[in-house]
């Protein structure tokens, strides 16, 4: 009998974890999305409320998003009435996130030091970013900024390559953040892994928004204008020419939702 909190977790790809040539790479990388803020908020998807139901579930009052960007998920969690602190090393991307209006405090820091107090949040959040972190540094300050019965959060939002047409969207778009049905996320030996949960969910985007959200992606972001220029192009071949969708029609995108609910030893 299927569980319907804990629902078998489809398979969508050979892949444990996002790959980096070397730390060199991934530092450049982790580090393009500086620039991109406008156009990360308007279209990366947000996340769904039962992956916030069950990020809440054990009533945290303080929230510590970690690598947290624009704000996607801190605003989500400031809606449920939490006390929310944005962490992450890029002014600009924070800046984005507190332009939204009062609220959300932020501090410019690296998730594996951030200079908040010990013990300071009940739950701390980890959305599309762990894979950019030293894990073990970052599973140490985790540990030292939960309270006592605290809750680590990761998730992520991903294409759901299931879907035949989604697959080769992601092909096209170069999506890196295309996990394998058994991916863990690596934490250190500070975390215990309670719960696991895949959410599916569609976000409805008019299609030359499918085609900017590519730019949104690191590979795009970093490639020759060439290349780039050329990504674009196939994608709005793919989804005007080839899938016949009308300009300015909206697609209802398909995404997973994996969320991994972790606790201090």
């Amino acid at each position: 009998m299927t569980d319907p909190l804990h629902p078998p977790v489809p398979p969508i790809s050979g892949r444990d974890a996002p790959r980096f040539r070397d730390e060199e790479r991934r530092r450049a990388l982790a580090g393009a999305f500086a620039g991109q803020g406008a156009d990360y908020d308007r279209l990366r998807p947000g996340y769904p409320a039962a992956a916030l139901d069950a990020m809440l579930s054990h009533g945290p009052a303080r929230a510590i998003d970690l690598g947290a960007g624009t704000g996607k998920l801190s605003w989500a969690l400031v809606e449920r009435g939490l006390e929310v602190v944005a962490v992450d090393t890029s002014e600009a991307m924070l800046a984005t996130a507190r332009a939204r209006g009062a609220g959300l405090r932020t501090q410019v820091a690296a998730a594996e030091a951030t200079g908040l107090p010990g013990a300071s949040a009940e739950l701390v959040t980890v959305a599309q970013a762990w894979h950019w972190f030293d894990a073990r540094a970052a599973s140490a300050e985790v540990t030292r900024l939960l309270a006592e019965g605290g809750v680590l959060a990761l998730v992520w939002n991903m294409l759901d390559v299931t879907i035949p047409w989604v697959h080769r969207l992601s092909r096209i778009m170069h999506a890196g953040d295309i996990h394998r049905e058994d991916f863990t996320p690596t934490v250190g030996p500070e975390l215990v892994l309670e719960h696991r949960a895949v959410h599916e969910w569609e976000d409805p985007m008019p299609t030359q928004d499918v085609i900017d959200l590519a730019r949104t992606r690191s590979y795009v972001i970093t490639a020759p204008e060439e290349r780039r220029a050329k990504v674009l192009a196939n994608l709005d071949w793919y989804l005007h020419d080839h899938l016949g969708h009308a300009r300015g029609a909206t697609v209802g995108v398909p995404y997973r939702s994996d969320l991994f609910l972790y606790r201090a030893r």
